[in-house]
């Protein structure tokens, strides 16, 4: 059975860094695309980032371009999301997924995906 346990979210103040960790068991992790997701209150969930399963490629939305950092210890069965200057807009559930296909932002070619970590961004 194939899960992906997110966990490092939770209230910070605005301009902090906050760190979230993805990790995955039931999959051989390192011939997986690994993507993190997040959904506002009220919006629908959108693409944050990605990484191929190598690590050797990554793409970010133009929203956190510069201040969010994936990465991934494939020795580890885990994936990471660094986030930097934390704005209130940033605010959401974090998810995390894996995709089996190419390196996409949409969620459909993603086969799994875990339960979610709250991030709360205060101003």
């Amino acid at each position: 059975q194939v899960q992906l346990v997110e966990s490092g979210g939770g209230l910070v103040q605005a301009g902090v860094s906050l760190s979230l960790s993805c990790a995955a068991t039931g999959l051989t992790f390192g011939s997986y695309n690994m993507g993190w997701f997040r959904q506002a209150p009220g919006k629908e969930r959108e693409f944050v980032a990605l990484i191929s399963n190598s690590g050797g490629s990554t793409y970010y939305a133009d929203s956190v371009k510069g201040r969010f950092t994936i990465s991934r210890d494939n020795a580890k069965d885990t994936a990471y999301l660094q986030m930097h200057s934390l704005k209130p807009e940033d605010t959401a559930v974090y998810y995390c997924a894996a995709s089996s296909l190419g390196l996409f932002t949409t969620e459909r070619e993603y086969d799994y995906w875990g339960q979610g970590t709250p991030v709360t961004v205060s101003s």
